[in-house]
């Protein structure tokens, strides 16, 4: 199996360094509803953990979420909320959406607000080397005491620093970057030996990796447009840190989504959020839209490419239920051409395009074989099984309306109040309730999320 790996350039033989592949992917900012360049990525990744899983690997999957930074502050500032009510509000959303898009949940989901100890006691090593220094009660880190800066984007420090680029006062140098950042009046804060203050985005993300993965990772994933400075930043503190141990071997970039011309963004406003594409389209033809191109490639939204993928999905799902003559015909349809086409594929650098490629000659073959009245039930089970591999469930699902969401979110924020008053037994019963109408309640640390039994 190759993988293009953003470090080298290149696409290498994907060797993990143990019998657990253990990888990392960068979460969202709770600030916002996600939206379907959101998904994209986590299809993406979600896609990848699922083919390693069919190839036979364990894997460990961290996806951390930046419950604070300045936009969050910012948005709950103009709510009039608190952060963390803001963040758990969005983080109950992100849940709803990815179950919706039938996402596999990653083992742990650290926020950077719980992980102030790990985050200081990282930052407190590279005080102690000599990589980091402290100015008005925030700390940076130093870039050119790691020689390596721009290994990852490819670029030297000359093309990094703009003509616009100014020395900040407080910075010794314009591409250092702030590891804790002093809190400022009215900002939420936590206690550090430098004083008050907060994490610095980049940090956040080594210190989660570094606790829950080790010191060097097999795959880091996320979009193109994390390359510099977030990963840049992640790879030069890290492999400070660890005194020089490889922070990551392969590093996996996905495209970004594009709406007229333009990456789809919440600062530009042009999204598309997940929940108004799964208005009018099935979880099956978002993933089949985001998978019919190389995840390395930039994705075009449209309204016409989902009803394509709508239309794919539906192909799908028929020749699953098709039937031949007296369902058990003398001459069987071999499907193991067909799925070791299928492993060339995705053995490609995850080349989806082609794996679904082949779930369509499968798909005809399988129609056509209905017709001439040849078994095709262990084609059909192929078919589902390498569906599968995609996260394509094939099923017709009911999509609940609007108002079924709204009515559902009432009753989570009722029952909500139940348990804070411990009255439990009316709480379970709004539980019960919801499970009659098919809906499942999962109550986690991160608060109650729900979707719908399939």
């Amino acid at each position: 199996m190759k993988i293009f790996n953003t470090l080298s350039g290149q696409k290498e033989d994907f060797h993990p360094q143990k019998e657990v592949v253990t990888m990392y992917v960068c979460g969202i900012t709770t600030y916002d509803e996600c939206h379907i360049g959101h998904a994209m990525s986590y299809i993406v990744f979600d896609v990848i953990k699922r083919y390693l899983k069919f190839k036979g690997y364990k894997v460990k999957h961290v996806q951390n979420f930046t419950d604070i930074d300045d936009k969050v502050i910012e948005r709950a500032n103009q709510l009039g909320m608190p952060p963390s009510e803001l963040v758990n509000k969005f983080i109950e959303q992100y849940f709803a959406d990815m179950d919706a898009l039938n996402i596999e949940r990653a083992d742990v989901y650290p926020r950077a607000t719980e992980e102030i100890l790990q985050i200081t006691e990282v930052i407190r090593g590279l005080l102690v080397k000599g990589n980091a220094y402290e100015s008005e009660g925030s700390v940076y880190f130093r870039v050119r005491s790691f020689p390596a800066y721009g290994k990852l984007s490819h670029r030297n420090l000359a093309e990094m620093i703009s003509k616009e680029s100014i020395y900040a006062e407080k910075k010794e140098y314009p591409l250092d970057f702030a590891l804790w950042k002093a809190a400022k009046p009215g900002e939420p804060f936590w206690e550090s030996p430098w004083g008050r203050g907060r994490p610095g985005w980049h940090i956040e993300c080594s210190a989660m990796a570094l606790k829950y993965l080790g010191a060097s990772i097999d795959i880091h994933g996320g979009g193109q447009d994390l390359i510099f400075p977030h990963h840049e930043n992640e790879i030069a503190q890290s492999e400070t840190f660890t005194g020089g141990l490889p922070f990551v071997r392969y590093w996996i970039h996905n495209g970004l989504m594009q709406r007229d011309k333009q990456k789809m963004s919440k600062s530009i406003g042009n999204l598309v959020t997940v929940k108004e594409v799964l208005n009018h389209s099935s979880p099956d033809a978002v993933r089949l839209f985001v998978l019919i191109s190389h995840y390395r490639t930039p994705l075009v939204h449209s309204e016409e490419a989902l009803t394509a993928s709508e239309r794919g999905a539906e192909r799908l799902r028929l020749a699953l239920n098709q039937k031949c003559g007296g369902g058990e015909g003398i001459i069987t349809l071999d499907p193991k051409p067909f799925e070791r086409k299928f492993v060339e594929a995705m053995d490609d650098d995850f080349n989806t395009a082609q794996a679904i490629a082949v779930l369509y000659e499968l798909t005809k073959e399988i129609n056509q074989g209905a017709t001439e009245g040849v078994n095709i039930i262990k084609a059909q089970d192929t078919l589902l099984k390498l569906a599968g591999v995609l996260g394509l469930t094939l099923e017709e699902k009911r999509k609940p309306s609007l108002d079924a969401e709204v009515f559902i979110r009432l009753l989570l924020s009722v029952r909500d109040d139940l348990r804070q008053a411990q009255q439990w037994q009316l709480a379970d019963r709004i539980r019960d309730k919801l499970a009659d109408l098919g809906v499942t309640l999962e109550d986690t640390p991160q608060g109650t999320t729900w979707k719908h039994k399939r």
